[in-house]
């Protein structure tokens, strides 16, 4: 009687944790630093903008993982576009941080903002 106890509680819990498995790691990404920044080609428009953004950008370190600029090789730009708003540029320490960004943009540019008001 013990063993068939034992064995149908071993039998709930593996049932139990296989079926929540595939919605715990769906809810915890892990940051992807595996991945350098694209080399995409940017309008010539584009590209002036990032030139511009990028000799006065206030942080040395990515919006979203605070790792260094450039640990990854060149920092990431990214256009974030919102309709009535003029056009801004980030820095990301790799491709991966972009999806991250998009999620929540307004406390990321909240960021970029405090760093340069600070900085003047």
């Amino acid at each position: 009687m013990k063993l068939t106890s034992r064995l149908a509680s071993a039998s709930f819990a593996l049932a139990l944790s296989l079926s929540l498995a595939p919605a715990l790691l769906a809810a915890e990404k892990p940051h992807q630093h595996d991945q350098p920044a694209a080399a995409a080609k940017p309008t010539p428009a584009d590209a002036a903008l990032i030139a511009k953004a990028r000799a006065s950008y206030p942080l040395k370190t990515c919006l979203v993982s605070d790792e260094p600029l450039g640990s990854m090789g060149e920092a990431a730009p990214y256009i974030h576009r919102a309709a009535g708003q003029p056009d801004r540029v980030v820095f990301l320490c790799c491709d991966g941080c972009t999806e991250d960004f998009k999620a929540s943009p307004a406390k990321f540019l909240a960021k970029v903002d405090a760093a340069a008001k600070t900085k003047k």
